[in-house]
């Protein structure tokens, strides 16, 4: 069964929010959010809203993850950590746009729900772990990209310590986006869209 996406959804939600980067839109467009939400949700998957995925967690506003998505300036050869990776639905969307994307989520019941609807869709490029997003992963830094989809009060250091020389990080800073790009060790700020998460354990 082949799932379309609403094209309202691309034209009207992702595309603003992604500055219409081509790129990011037709990863939105090959990967059907209705497959990341629970069932009593389904008539909502193409709204712009997070909803809940059960477990105190959600899926993100669509627009929020597509101005993510475009802050990171991702490129095609881009090794990416995505700290909370949740319903697993950016980790599906990262797949589409990098070489390999590293998901690090808390809870275990949601990651092992997040592996089985990404199996689902035949992707390859991904590991995923559940553990402490606040660490990193270690194992496989540093990373040309990293995103992290739960709200921080601080910038986690581990995270820092695992960018590359020339990597950017994205994440919800007091509610607000924020981009750093690391540039000879130091971190350039750049602030972006209010916006609300759930709470980044261990920040």
């Amino acid at each position: 069964m082949i799932l379309k996406v609403p094209k309202y959804f691309l034209e009207d939600i992702v595309a603003p929010a992604c500055n219409n980067d081509k790129a990011i839109i037709q990863a939105f467009a090959d990967i059907p959010r209705i497959l990341f939400v629970d069932e009593a949700m389904k008539t909502k998957a193409y709204e712009d809203k997070a909803l809940p995925i059960g477990m105190g967690q959600t899926i993100s506003q669509v627009t929020t993850v597509a101005n993510m998505l475009y802050m990171l300036e991702l490129k095609k050869e881009d090794n990416v950590l995505e700290i909370g990776s949740g319903s697993g639905f950016v980790t599906a969307l990262l797949s589409r746009l990098v070489h390999h994307v590293y998901a690090v989520e808390l809870l275990p019941k949601l990651m092992a729900k997040a592996r089985t609807t990404i199996k689902s869709l035949r992707i390859i490029n991904v590991s995923m772990k559940s553990d402490d997003g606040g660490k990193g992963w270690q194992e496989y830094a540093p990373y040309d990209k990293i995103i992290a989809s739960a709200g921080a009060t601080k910038l986690p250091q581990s995270l820092v310590e695992q960018l590359k020389e020339g990597g950017i990080l994205v994440l919800p800073l007091n509610n607000h986006l924020m981009k750093y790009k690391k540039e000879k060790g130091i971190l350039i700020e750049e602030k972006g869209m209010s916006c609300s998460f759930v709470d980044f354990v261990g920040s």
